[in-house]
């Protein structure tokens, strides 16, 4: 049978739905986009829009073939479970069991009768998933956590994901190892809380960095967010000691606002951010630090906005992720009275986003004349595209290979496109 498989919202769920593509193409299923006999929709719940995006996916799937299996999974189905079983989907689940999709579809295929499963334990264990190959992306992704203790009090992502957990440090190394055998160079270490790694193993994130970096052929280590209080001196030590570890970090934010900040019960201040950034640009004065921000807060008034801006401007990040917030049932937040109205945050976006492209324009004119390492993701009409370490989007008129790293000297910034110039080693 064919098979087709749409994922929405991080990274973890980029990871899991290569885990089931691998998983279906290993036991004699085919992947086809367009004409599937099977389609798979990895949910996203992160923000009310994330939800409107699932639910419209899950509800156009059968409009044209009602012949079609329709398999939901993931954070919109967890978070939303009553409802979606109103709609066309014969299997259901929420976070768990990702691992055991082919079982499952081959259940339905025997019995025809709708599968609905759900984990409703607050206590959960590291479901071990494995990727060989990515298929999908010339980077790979490696889920080393799940779930997330913090509830700041504006995600729900605590209450669909569940407690903290790791992949055991011996099965990353493992994972990882085979990856590079199969020629991946960069591999990005994913989690729902990724810098949280390993605590409750009684080892950290740090411990797992310093083993993968001895791995041959493993050019690039890449972390898809880490929180600013999991950057402690053992952290930055390994950072300055290794060059396989990206000169890119993703440091969440969330607010500029020290009052913000406290409402959103995130674990520190304004200051304590500042000195962390401070000390990781001592070790690599040109990293490129991005972050996200949530604008219109309950409550957040135009100082605090302002308060956000200037603080924004000052850290200098390369790039913001802007996003107005979403009120999401049971999360402390959507019981704060002043909710802001959308208009408010609509404007303060497009305010946020504008002076994102102004700081990442200036932090990629900072590499004109400057040479940067390429892993060349994608060529199209003899244009060579790829990511630099440090994040720069770079295009090079030139037909080269993909997954390869090439030496490239920036020859051209403006508003749309980083161009550069093959340099010989």
């Amino acid at each position: 049978m064919k098979f087709k498989i749409i994922t929405l919202g991080c990274k973890v769920n980029i990871y899991e739905s290569e885990i089931m593509s691998e998983l279906l193409l290993n036991n004699g299923f085919i992947k086809d986009e367009e004409n599937p006999d099977i389609v798979i929709i990895n949910t996203c719940s992160v923000t009310n829009m994330a939800d409107a995006k699932s639910r419209k996916y899950i509800r156009s799937v059968k409009k044209d073939n009602k012949d079609i299996i329709l398999v939901v999974v993931g954070c919109s189905s967890e978070n939303h479970r009553e409802e979606l079983l109103d709609l066309d989907v014969d299997i259901l689940l929420g976070n768990r069991n990702k691992s055991k999709i082919v079982d499952i579809i081959k259940e339905y295929l025997k019995t025809k009768k709708r599968y609905v499963y759900f984990d409703n334990d607050k206590v959960k264990e590291f479901e071990d998933m494995v990727v060989d190959k990515f298929r999908s992306h010339t980077r790979a992704f490696i889920k080393i956590q799940d779930g997330c203790n913090n509830y700041c009090s504006y995600c729900i992502i605590p209450y669909l994901r569940g407690n903290l957990r790791s992949k055991d440090i011996n099965k990353v190394i493992e994972e990882a190892n085979n990856l590079v055998n199969n020629n991946h160079k960069e591999i990005v270490l994913t989690g729902i809380h990724t810098g949280s790694y390993g605590r409750e193993l009684g080892y950290d994130l740090s411990d797992l960095l310093r083993e993968l970096i001895k791995i041959d052929g493993l050019k690039r280590i890449r972390i898809s967010s880490i929180e600013i209080t999991e950057i402690n001196d053992k952290f930055l030590e390994v950072l300055n000691s290794s060059k396989v570890i990206v000169d890119h970090l993703h440091i969440p934010l969330q607010s500029g606002s020290e009052r913000i900040l406290k409402l959103m019960n995130r674990k520190y201040t304004k200051d304590e951010y500042k000195n962390i950034i401070v000390k990781i640009r001592s070790i690599r004065p040109n990293i490129s630090i991005s972050t996200d921000v949530i604008v219109g807060f309950p409550s957040e008034s135009e100082d605090d906005f302002k308060e956000c801006i200037d603080f924004c401007k000052e850290i200098k990040f390369s790039k913001i992720h802007v996003f107005p917030y979403s009120k999401r049932d049971g999360t402390v937040a959507s019981k704060m009275s002043n909710q802001i109205v959308n208009s408010v945050k609509h404007e303060r976006s497009i305010m946020l986003n504008n002076i994102s492209k102004e700081l990442e324009l200036a932090y990629a004119k900072k590499f004109i004349n400057e040479v940067v390492d390429v892993l060349v993701e994608r060529v199209e009409n003899n244009i060579s595209e790829g990511l630099s370490s440090n994040y720069l989007r770079v295009y090079i008129n030139e037909e080269l290979k993909v997954n390869e790293i090439y030496n490239v000297k920036i020859i051209k910034v403006d508003n749309d496109r980083i161009e550069g110039v093959i340099i010989d080693d």
